[in-house]
């Protein structure tokens, strides 16, 4: 999915002047519909978030008039407080009877239960829009077209209004602050607010942010991705324009002007409803001539087009300068100790964490796209200054490396994984392996095959897979068992390190690798499911 973020102001100035409101306008901007089988009871009420309580709003009114900006001007009304009930929601509770509370079409198969609810915590309040089998395959145009129709027939909605205008990104140091109060308690510390925190540029102030030691800016499921994707817009206001190729500039420029207008538009629209355009008349040929001979310039716009066929080009110079590259490495880290000290809020950093749940491990890193590409940078710096040895004193694994290229792209879910060529200083060109394989009086075939045999290994190090399998579920049925993929990996003994034949003390019976690959490594058979 792709979209842009913009923001509306919210038509709330009415409510600026004087806090708290006259419960009576209250109901003018908030609105509370209870659905159920049952009228909502007093403790059904403590547990939504639609709860006023006097003293919590009159401390929070007293904490924002002495130390927000924006709260400077407000007057506190204690007459208006005294109108709100002592507990329970303070606008005038709607009931729905209704048999079921679920929607049939958004039901999952195995959705068996009568009813969606809890029994202990909070319950939430949840507003459903257009969803359904039914819908999700429809257009924009004609899912706008039902929703229409809804509002014609006098249907039940709830709308959430805002301003004819939409704020500007452009400094603008008070959009922030006003949008994310929670972020900014204080009303200060927005982006380009060069008065507070000194000249610093924007980029560099939302990387500031995203490392506070709270990590709330982490952790927002809005912040990390509106600042970065303002930066982009940004960006592609003032680094794009439209070039040409220098020989055809003029016949470029001559089509441009006897263009016909009504032509490029209908070919515009019918591409923004998805459909797939083929020109069939001069004019429409015309169009699609002028779109394959120019191009929109936005290479210092991160995740652009134009910055992808910059990276190609780059590619291409180097095959072309250096040669064929001898590796091509995807590199995907899996979640680690250092992942998880990423994400948590402990400042302290313990490589045993296996203490924690794996519940909690996986919520941890889903719910901090941040720690996430914080680990993933510094495995990708790791694999290129260690595996590589790219610009150190020593050789990589895989040889002298030459130069090296990668990109980065996120999977199937939602993390990031590394796409890199190699290029290896004295490697083979492809036709020399070529020719060397085929040369039946060379010991290449032989040398490569061992080569492959000695790097690559599809089974497990100390017997079958079936016996592996028992004997580590055994063993991870101890109390004191340490699973490999919570703590940090520990180096050889000193003594069976300087040897080769040493396979059966203990110290190296404790660093077989069986256990990690168990836990990591091993693609279950689905061949037989259904």
């Amino acid at each position: 999915m792709r979209a842009n973020a913009i923001m509306f102001p919210s038509p709330v100035p009415k409510l600026c002047n004087i806090l708290p409101p006259p419960i009576e306008e209250l109901d003018e901007v908030i609105a509370f519909m209870f659905t159920g089988v049952a009228q909502p009871t007093a403790e059904d009420m403590k547990r939504t978030p639609m709860l006023a309580r006097r003293r919590y709003i009159s401390a929070a009114l007293e904490w924002l008039k002495t130390n927000h900006s924006d709260y400077a001007d407000v007057q506190i009304s204690q007459e208006n407080l005294k109108l709100y009930p002592e507990e329970g929601p303070p606008v005038i509770v709607d009931f729905r009877s209704s048999v079921i509370n679920k929607h049939e079409e958004a039901t999952s198969v195995f959705d068996m239960e009568d009813e969606d609810g809890v029994h202990e915590g909070e319950c939430p309040f949840v507003v459903h829009g257009i969803t359904g089998e039914n819908y999700s395959t429809l257009s924009k145009d004609a899912t706008r077209a039902i929703a229409l129709q809804h509002l014609i027939k006098d249907q039940n909605i709830l709308f959430v209004g805002h301003g004819t205008k939409p704020e500007s990104m452009f400094n603008n140091p008070q959009l922030f602050p006003s949008m994310m109060p929670w972020l900014f308690p204080y009303g200060l510390g927005g982006i380009g607010n060069s008065k507070i925190i000194g000249p610093m540029s924007s980029i560099s102030q939302k990387k500031y942010l995203l490392m506070y030691h709270d990590k709330r800016f982490q952790t927002d499921p809005g912040f990390p991705l509106i600042p970065f994707n303002q930066e982009q817009i940004q960006q592609s206001s003032s680094a794009s324009f439209v070039t040409a190729e220098k020989p055809y500039f003029a016949e470029v420029a001559r089509r441009l002007m006897t263009l016909d207008k009504s032509v490029l538009e209908d070919i515009t629209n019918r591409m923004m409803k998805g459909e797939r355009v083929k020109p069939e008349t001069d004019s429409e040929k015309a169009c699609f001539r002028i779109l394959s001979d120019i191009d929109t310039v936005g290479g210092r716009v991160k995740g652009s087009l134009t910055s992808k066929k910059y990276m190609r080009n780059n590619v291409w110079s180097l095959i072309s300068y250096i040669g064929a590259p001898s590796w091509f490495i995807t590199l995907s880290p899996a979640d680690h100790p250092i992942c998880i000290y990423f994400a948590d809020k402990n400042i302290t950093f313990k490589p045993e964490l296996y203490f924690k749940k794996a519940d909690d491990t996986y919520r941890l890193v889903t719910s901090n796209p941040v720690a996430a590409a914080r680990f993933f940078h510094m495995m990708c710096k790791n694999f290129i200054k260690h595996v590589l040895g790219f610009g150190q004193k020593h050789a990589g694994l895989y040889g002298e490396t030459k130069a090296f290229y990668g990109t980065v792209e996120q999977q199937g879910r939602l993390t990031l994984h590394l796409h890199m060529l190699v290029w290896i200083k004295g490697a083979l060109s492809p036709q020399d392996v070529r020719d060397k394989i085929l040369d039946p009086d060379s010991d290449f075939q032989w040398l490569m095959v061992q080569y492959l045999e000695s790097v690559h290994q599809g089974e497990f190090y100390d017997g079958k897979m079936e016996d592996v399998i028992e004997r580590i579920d055994g063993y991870q049925k101890n109390p004191e068992y340490v699973p490999p993929t919570k703590t940090m990996p520990e180096a050889p003994p000193p003594l069976c390190a300087e040897r080769n034949d040493c396979n059966i003390c203990d110290n190296c019976k404790a660093l077989t690798v069986d256990d990690l690959v168990k836990c990591s490594n091993r693609h279950n058979d689905c061949s037989k499911s259904v």
